[in-house]
């Protein structure tokens, strides 16, 4: 390969053009971002620069001149892939340029959901970048009224932030049980009492009606007013440049089990898909069929092996994925996957403080939550590498 193109400059796709250097591609590499600026880390956004702790400058992978100059690579920022031509090899900017690949990483991610009608509202916030963050950073003030909708993680981490900030929070959830889809009910349950026990107001079975510049409103004509409203409910993957060229794009970009993008059903040698956006099938999870997954860790994880994968390697992609999330003083962690799941088990402490609870899977150690416990939750990561049995997992 000549010439390969990422479009994406997050983590996954910095992670890839390092990747491929150290893997020994000494061919041109030229990385595209759409954010103005050097590529810089996503999960503080939600924490310690929204608590005002930390500087744009602060969130930087790496200081973007010493980065791009020891990779030896063109830097293009600011700039959107628009389409894809993949006969001709060609990657369209929004400036109406197009730029020419024979290697492809697609390292696109997501973008937040919104919540019609409040694309014009400015106390309406959502978080993915460093301009939401920095928008939505300077209305925590003590005292301030604060609706997120939306308990997942980002939401919690909002409402962890902005509590300690001194606002009055107030976390809206349509389903029974936050967390209920990643945890389970009993874990998610005892996740969401967090905010209970920190003082914030956690509504659960509501659905938001609409938001207007004062209040969101919500079913059984209840309204909660606000200074600031911040919606987590969910990501889309950018794949709408990605149009008309045969990939599967019905939830990201389908891949094969190396990362290989699927063009027409067929896996494309020089085309491979990252972080966020890729959905491929992991050997470990084979029941799951093709997943995503949204967390640092597959960011960095995947992007290592899809570099691998364009240098010619067909190992399949199947890493026991890792999750962290800081709400209210607690380090939440999870190891494995909790899909289809059959029974939870808390092996160590209590869900009213610190724990460490067990996923089964027919006889199978799958997963693997802690809640302020990462020494003891650590000690079951092999375990899942091992894939070892529930009995095994039980006896310590």
């Amino acid at each position: 390969m000549d010439q390969v193109v990422i479009v994406g400059a997050s983590l996954a796709g910095v992670r890839t053009a390092e990747a491929l250097r150290t893997g020994g591609y000494t061919g041109q590499l030229t990385l595209i971002g759409n954010e103005v600026g050097a590529p810089y880390d996503r999960p503080p956004l939600s924490k310690s620069y929204l608590e005002g702790k930390r500087t744009p400058e602060q969130l930087a992978l790496r200081p973007a001149d010493p980065l791009l100059a020891a990779l030896d690579v063109s830097f293009i920022s600011g700039v959107s892939a628009v389409g894809l031509d993949l006969e001709r090899q060609l990657v369209h900017l929004d400036t109406g340029a197009s730029i020419n690949f024979d290697g492809l990483v697609i390292a696109t991610g997501t973008s937040p959901r919104t919540i019609a009608g409040t694309q014009h509202l400015l106390r309406v916030h959502t978080l993915r970048t460093l301009q939401d963050a920095a928008a939505l950073r300077q209305t925590l003030q003590t005292g301030a009224n604060v609706v997120v909708i939306g308990a997942g993680f980002i939401g919690a981490e909002v409402a962890s932030t902005a509590k300690s900030a001194g606002a009055n929070v107030t976390v809206v959830e349509a389903a029974a049980v936050p967390l209920a889809r990643q945890l389970g009910d009993e874990m998610g349950t005892a996740v969401a009492a967090l905010h209970q026990r920190n003082g914030v107001n956690l509504m659960t079975g509501c659905a938001v009606s609409q938001i207007s510049e004062t209040h969101v409103h919500l079913n059984a004509d209840r309204q909660l007013s606000y200074d600031a409203c911040v919606v987590g409910v969910g990501v889309s993957p950018n794949t709408e440049w990605l149009d008309g060229n045969g990939l599967d794009l019905s939830n990201g970009v389908r891949c094969d089990s190396s990362l290989r993008v699927m063009v027409d059903g067929t896996p494309h040698e020089r085309i491979v898909a990252v972080g966020d956006v890729a959905a491929w099938v992991n050997p470990r999870y084979a029941y799951e069929g093709p997943v995503r997954v949204e967390h640092w860790t597959n960011a960095a994880e995947s992007a290592d092996h899809a570099a691998a994968t364009l240098l010619g390697s067909s190992t399949p992609f199947s890493p026991v994925p890792y999750f962290w999330s800081d709400q209210y003083g607690r380090k939440i962690q999870f190891l494995g996957r909790s899909a289809g799941f059959e029974e939870v088990v808390v092996v160590h402490g209590s869900v009213d403080d610190k724990f460490v609870a067990l996923y089964r899977r027919d006889n199978e150690l799958v997963g693997v939550l802690g809640v302020s416990s990462i020494k003891t939750l650590m000690q079951y990561r092999q375990k899942l590498i091992d894939r070892c049995s529930w009995a095994d997992a039980l006896s310590g």
